[in-house]
């Protein structure tokens, strides 16, 4: 699966801004990892998509500014609209909804951005979210969001028409949205494809295998029921939710407070005793609502974004096995090698103590370091070439990248 890092853990929301990014952070990053070329995961907030979709000559700058620090493009994260640095965010993140007109049009401009940044012969991949936050949704929503997700797939075929290439929409399950889990987006999409719906060839599921972790769901029979469905895995997002064994023991709530912070949302699950360790799942909306709220009478698992390399001292731990199988089911299946690895760490700023602090003197070497874990962990192909024989090789990456892929002319 090729890999990138996703670029939502910058708070750049104009062109200039990205421009900056790419100088101060990603460029160093690829030569941090001792990589001829990176993948870079593009958050464009809506406002410079709309932006960048209207006006070739800025596309072409923002080209050469990627090729210039040897970076590609082939995955954009649309999920949120704007301001996802703002002092608060929590929900709203989920707005515009889908079924407001703002948020297809912004897929679109996305869309045709992306098209002019693939390199050739690439498909390209943009994931969004699943809808909307639950809460309020209604039949009417969901007609008009049905409408929108066919009406995109349709834009989505012109744009392959016109430009010979191929971007698809990759819905994202998130814990507390109308689509909270893998079951409920595969369920939703596989009741509204079809000739006149939405096509199942341009429109798939983003599998970010932090959320997959929080709903205590299986991540091969995950993978399994996507694909039974008809539909493909266009994207994972790479991501290590926190794992809470005993939630009622003093020091495990001590240390899971500490990641409880204002702006961004942390739900919680808990798996209560059953059979085979598959009891009822109770639900939080937020980590200060489940210290408050939940029994602790099962284990719990928390939204937070953990970095990948990072072993979370016990109490706690990190759902990287979640992640593990689900990028070898994944890669392993059909369609298995189309499908995009990007890494979403977006959570450094917030992270406790010595994490955040880290993140605010060398995030370089922190996103270098989750690249290294990633090419050494996960069954992935790389999307660059090593820069000497130095940099890392694993069993789990081939011995011999892929070429560099050629890069469309302006």
């Amino acid at each position: 699966m090729p890999l990138s890092y996703c670029t939502n853990v910058h708070p750049a929301e104009d062109l200039d801004g990205v421009l900056d990014q790419l100088d101060r952070f990603a460029g160093p990053v690829r030569e941090a990892a001792g990589l001829r070329t990176l993948g870079v995961g593009l958050w464009l907030p809506a406002a410079l998509a709309h932006r960048l979709a209207a006006s070739a000559t800025d596309r072409a700058r923002l080209r050469d500014a990627l090729a210039a620090r040897g970076l590609t493009v082939h995955t954009l994260n649309a999920f949120p609209y704007g301001g996802f640095h703002d002092e608060v965010v929590k929900h709203a993140v989920y707005r515009p909804t889908w079924a407001e007109p703002e948020r297809a049009a912004y897929t679109l401009a996305c869309a045709a951005v992306l098209a002019d940044l693939l390199p050739d012969g690439v498909d390209g991949s943009i994931s969004t979210l699943p809808l909307a936050w639950r809460e309020p949704w209604d039949a009417d929503q969901d007609a008009a969001a049905t409408r929108a997700l066919g009406a995109v797939s349709a834009g989505l075929r012109d744009l392959a028409a016109r430009t010979g290439r191929t971007v698809r929409l990759a819905v994202e399950p998130e814990p507390g949205c109308v689509l909270d889990t893998v079951d409920d987006v595969v369920d939703w999409l596989a009741a509204r494809t079809g000739p006149d719906g939405i096509d199942p060839e341009h429109v798939g599921v983003c599998l970010d295998t932090c959320h997959l972790a929080v709903s205590f769901a299986d991540p091969v029979a995950a993978v399994r029921r996507i694909r039974q469905a008809g539909l493909r895995v266009v994207k994972v997002q790479a991501s290590a939710a926190l794992h809470v064994a005993d939630p009622a023991d003093p020091a495990a709530r001590a240390a899971v407070a500490r990641f409880a912070e204002q702006r961004y949302l942390h739900q919680v699950r808990e798996q209560q005793p059953g059979v085979g360790g598959a009891g009822r799942v109770l639900a939080a909306d937020d980590l200060p609502d489940a210290l408050r709220d939940l029994p602790g009478d099962g284990p719990w698992r928390v939204h937070v974004h953990v970095p990948l390399h990072h072993r979370p001292a016990p109490p706690l731990a990190a759902t990287t096995d979640v992640l593990r199988d689900a990028v070898t089911a994944v890669s392993r299946g059909p369609h298995g090698a189309d499908a995009h690895l990007d890494i979403e760490t977006y959570t450094w700023s917030v992270l406790p103590d010595d994490l955040a602090a880290r993140a605010a003197t060398d995030l370089v070497a922190g996103i270098a370091a989750e690249l290294r874990w990633a090419v050494e962990h996960l069954d992935v192909r790389a999307w660059w070439e090593p820069d000497d024989e130095d940099a890392p090789a694993t069993s789990a990456a081939p011995h011999h990248a892929p070429a560099t892929p050629a890069r469309r002319s302006a």
